[in-house]
């Protein structure tokens, strides 16, 4: 049987952080969630796809390399997220977490957006977040899900909840910045709230098929 075990290949204390608000009801249920550190696992993992989900399998599947190597059962999740904004051609997509260098606060990042578009109104302002989802079992089975969700490029950075973009991205329905709602409210609406709500239905449903 299935160890109820889960790495998440990630060494961001923010994102874990947000990961295990949205997946709670997972843990108790009975899965453990492991950090990469918390499994004793790290990888420079080259993140070289052109697309999220190519991002997301890469990163998922090296860190169950790791996890077989060591013996460790566990399903391995991986996420490749971003901000595109249309007036920038999608900028900066699958390297919002390199853009203008790995090491830029996201303060400067997000000034830089905000610039870009100071002559962009109303729909030109038009920008969505993205989130993949790759799941790879210790079979070696692959699942992944995708889910955006749809905003605009603020003109100044508002809130003190969430991390990276957070500031900037504004939701016309809530009249606030992903960084101006609670966390909880923010899982919700999410786009890793989203998928990772989808890939946890999944993982549920093959665990019971399969493993149980």
């Amino acid at each position: 049987m299935l160890e109820k075990r889960i790495i998440f290949a990630t060494g961001n204390k923010d994102k874990m952080k947000e990961i295990r608000q949205i997946l709670l009801e997972l843990e108790q249920s009975g899965w453990e969630l492991l950090s990469m550190k918390e499994a004793g696992l790290s990888a420079d993992i080259e993140e070289d796809g052109s697309t999220f989900e190519e991002n997301a399998i890469i990163k998922a599947r090296a860190v169950a390399e790791l996890a077989a190597k060591r013996n460790i059962e566990a399903v391995v999740l991986a996420d490749d997220s971003g901000l595109e904004v249309d007036y920038m051609d999608r900028q900066p997509g699958v390297l919002s977490a390199r853009f203008l260098g790995e090491s830029t606060s996201y303060s400067v990042k997000n000034k830089y957006i905000i610039d870009r578009l100071a002559k962009a109104k109303g729909a030109e302002r038009s920008a969505r977040f993205v989130c993949v989802i790759a799941a790879v079992f210790p079979d070696g089975e692959l699942l992944t899900e995708e889910a955006c969700v749809e905003g605009q490029i603020a003109y100044k950075e508002e809130g003190e909840e969430g991390f990276g973009y957070d500031p900037i991205f504004y939701l016309p329905e809530y009249k606030t910045t992903t960084a101006g709602l609670p966390p909880e409210e923010k899982n919700k609406i999410s786009h890793r709230g989203k998928a990772l709500g989808q890939i946890k239905e999944k993982l549920q449903q093959r665990y019971e098929e399969r493993y149980a």
